[in-house]
């Protein structure tokens, strides 16, 4: 069938859009402003100007011979002293750029080494807290661009803006700054900061493959929704060959990664957990597609995949370093008790939350109607035992890390923590499908606006 055929049959199918309300962030953290640092009146913002343009007039004029000129430049980074202004530090974008900038130097120009010592000092300072820059920030001390390779720095600098969710994807959820937000609850640390980096992006296409699956696709797209058989992108209508390659992409930047390091294993264990989760999907949309209403057991056993924990455990521990080894990744994809403990904990306190609205709009059979058909039980009846379960899941997970444990605790910590993050997200509400309401002022409190800190880098946040 051709492409143009394809869409005019597509646009003839019913679909359960579940009209889910765009990115509330925008594109507030995709860009930067350091313009409101300062509190500046009328009066001195004009004398700026002005002496901005003097500025650049002297640098410009043709009197001066070009030793000058970069004397002055020089002079323009430094106090009285001939220290670098630490007034600087307060535009983080411009130290990075300083930063950068810095290992261009060749020998004798001092001012670059000097400008690496200063701008490497107060950029550590600004790395050990939690914002937007931090990533970047941690990545740059570790990598400089001058010493990187290319291609692969570039991609530090692309991915969910040019993956276009809000116009290539419409009918999911646009959740990128909540995603990252889940990852910190995982790890904050910044030694942690390409797990971060990793867990965030697999957080978003989880989320996106998840809604393809039940609340756009049909049924029939699904049948041919294999990502991993190479042969079926071309298969696929264009909007599920955006999610498609996003995976490609995805897996190919983390097999680049790993490899590098001798560790392609940990890709291996992540693709077999999306070929698992995929799995999951496709049979909850094929009990939806034919009406179908499983016990509680037989639901369980793939909703504790569809949950998306597994994966993301599994995910978790590829960026952390040298502390996972093979043996870590056979336990953890061996589904432990700690895990699934964890799984237990997202998939009831989704499901309790978010059933109601998910029934309006057409959406597979959650826990709560698997229960209620077959104990009778009343709603309130199936809350109060989807609750004892979930107590009983802590406790699980408070046993698994009683000393000794099968791995280390920072590992153990790290499932720990997703629990946390669901407790967070979703008691009372669905805080991530909904994120307009607490979920905005959590955000708002970890990046925007976080405590006061000393020294006080929170100045260089977003308004």
């Amino acid at each position: 069938m051709s492409e143009s055929n394809r869409a005019s049959s597509a646009s003839d199918m019913i679909r359960c859009c579940a009209n889910y309300h765009p990115s509330i962030w925008g594109d507030y953290f995709l860009k930067y402003s350091a313009s409101h640092l300062v509190e500046i009146d009328c009066g001195m913002m004009e004398q700026h100007k002005q002496l901005k343009e003097e500025v650049r007039q002297m640098i410009m004029a043709t009197t001066k011979e070009l030793p000058q000129k970069l004397n002055f430049i020089d002079v323009v980074f430094q106090d009285k002293d001939g220290k670098f202004k630490e007034s600087l530090t307060a535009d983080v974008r411009g130290m990075l750029s300083l930063y950068q900038a810095s290992y261009l130097g060749v020998k004798g120009e001092d001012i670059l080494d000097e400008a690496l010592c200063f701008t490497t000092t107060h950029l550590q300072c600004l790395a050990v807290w939690a914002n937007p820059l931090s990533a970047e920030v941690t990545h740059a001390l570790n990598q400089p661009i001058r010493m990187g390779f290319t291609r692969l720095e570039a991609r530090h600098f692309m991915w969910w803006k040019g993956l276009d969710v809000a116009k290539k994807l419409p009918f999911v959820r646009d959740r990128i700054v909540e995603c990252y937000f889940w990852t910190l609850g995982v790890y904050f640390e910044p030694k942690y900061f390409m797990a971060r980096r990793i867990l965030t992006k697999m957080i978003a296409l989880t989320s996106i493959i998840d809604d393809i699956y039940d609340a756009y696709g049909t049924f029939e797209e699904l049948v041919s929704f294999h990502w991993w058989e190479n042969n079926a992108k071309d298969q696929l209508p264009m909007w599920m060959r955006v999610c498609y390659q996003a995976l490609l992409d995805f897996y190919n930047m983390i097999d680049e990664e790993m490899a590098r390091e001798g560790k392609s294993y940990r890709v291996d264990h992540a693709t077999a957990a999306m070929k698992d989760l995929a799995q999951a999907y496709f049979i909850e949309a094929k009990w939806y597609h034919e009406g179908y209403v499983p016990n509680m057991e037989e639901y369980m056993g793939v909703a504790l995949v569809s949950c998306g924990y597994r994966i993301l455990a599994i995910t978790s521990f590829i960026g952390i370093g040298d502390l996972v080894t093979k043996q870590s990744f056979d336990w953890i994809s061996s589904n432990p008790l700690i895990v699934e403990a964890s799984s237990v904990i997202c998939r009831l306190m989704d499901n309790m939350v978010s059933h109601k609205f998910e029934q309006k709009r057409g959406h597979v059979v959650s826990a709560v109607e698997c229960y209620m058909k077959e104990y009778g039980a009343s709603e309130e009846g199936v809350h109060v035992h989807f609750n004892k379960r979930v107590a009983d899941a802590w406790k699980n997970m408070n046993a698994e890390m009683l000393q000794p444990t099968a791995v280390p605790m920072p590992l153990l910590e790290r499932i720990l923590n997703f629990a946390r993050v669901i407790h967070v997200l979703y008691k009372d509400e669905d805080g991530y499908t909904n994120s307009g309401g607490k979920t905005k002022d959590f955000v708002t409190s970890l990046l925007v606006d976080p405590a006061p800190m000393h020294p006080p880098y929170s100045a260089d946040l977003p308004p």
